[in-house]
């Protein structure tokens, strides 16, 4: 646990390795327990600086190093808090000589820090082949927990949230998207999805126009000053940016579970869809056997169905 320190007796540098460090909330200086060697995942605020963590802090001013895909926006979290800790770059462009420096230094004894630019590192983030590579040699890994966007948007959506499923960014092109958006219909929970502002309105007409009329939320800047959550369908939230043109910010969308009549439908017409490309070859027995086949549904419901379409053909 971190440790107050009179504020005259604080050191001014960076202490060596293994001796913890020292940082300062609400006014008062501390002094941070030194921590064992291996890579800790912190994560940091998605906006209000305010909601880092005792540990996060005390983790950050304690490590030998700190890895940031942008030092710009790190050094502001590490000089609010008075942390000293020196900054490395490590970012989606770092290539495995910067990954092998990084586990060397970690088997040469010390302590380093991932961040993200903001919330919890390797979503949608740089880090994960740091993580896997220091996993693979047996190094210590250990999560120093925080911010989400993901969770922040989930827990005020008002959706479903016993079963979610993040997907992260959608292709850039209507088409891909599209397609993507049909192979996560299916999913059996809330989708989370994070978008570009100016992609947002496209997004939000192909989603509607693939996924149906299911209940839709879009969350902005999330802790910070404009933070903005708005609710509806995927046809109203389409609507509403078409005409008001893209937001400004980091934007979180999330897409309610379709119904169980929708999904009855969907199986319906993807089932009418199979037995008439089976049909146009094939007896209506075999067709049947063919489609039940595929599909996994019990042989004498699909030869039902296939009945009724050979007649209405």
């Amino acid at each position: 646990m971190p440790r107050p320190i009179d504020n005259r007796t604080r050191r001014a540098a960076k202490p060596g390795r293994g001796e913890g460090g020292v940082f300062t909330a609400f006014g008062l200086a501390a002094e941070a327990e030194p921590i064992a060697p291996g890579l800790y995942v912190v994560a940091t605020p998605i906006g209000n600086l305010a909601d880092v963590s005792f540990r996060a802090l005390a983790t950050l001013a304690a490590a030998d190093a700190v890895l940031a895909e942008d030092t710009r926006v790190t050094r502001h979290l590490l000089a609010h808090y008075g942390i000293a800790t020196p900054l490395v770059s490590y970012h989606e462009h770092s290539g495995e000589g910067v990954r092998e420096r990084m586990l060397a230094r970690v088997r040469e004894g010390q302590a380093l820090a991932l961040v993200s630019d903001a919330g919890t590192p390797l979503v949608s983030d740089p880090g994960y082949k740091l993580v896997q590579e220091a996993i693979a040699e047996g190094l210590t890994v250990v999560p120093i927990p925080g911010p989400s966007a993901i969770l922040s948007a989930l827990v005020v959506s008002g959706l479903p949230s016993d079963r979610f499923f993040f997907e992260g960014f959608l292709p850039a092109k209507s088409g891909a998207r599209r397609a993507r958006l049909e192979a996560l219909a299916g999913i059996p929970g809330t989708l989370l999805l994070f978008e570009s502002p100016h992609r947002l309105p496209e997004m939000l007409a192909d989603a509607a126009a693939v996924l149906g009329p299911r209940p839709a939320v879009m969350a902005r800047e999330l802790t910070k000053m404009f933070e903005t959550v708005r609710r509806g369908t995927l046809e109203t939230l389409a609507q509403e940016f078409a005409e008001a043109g893209p937001p400004k910010g980091e934007i979180v969308v999330l897409i309610g579970e379709a119904s169980s009549e929708s999904r009855r439908e969907e199986a319906e017409s993807g089932l009418d869809a199979a037995l008439a490309r089976a049909l146009a070859s094939h007896s209506i027995k075999d067709a049947a056997a063919l489609v039940a086949a595929e599909t996994g549904l019990p042989k004498r419901e699909v030869y039902a169905r296939a009945l009724v379409l050979a007649k209405g053909s």
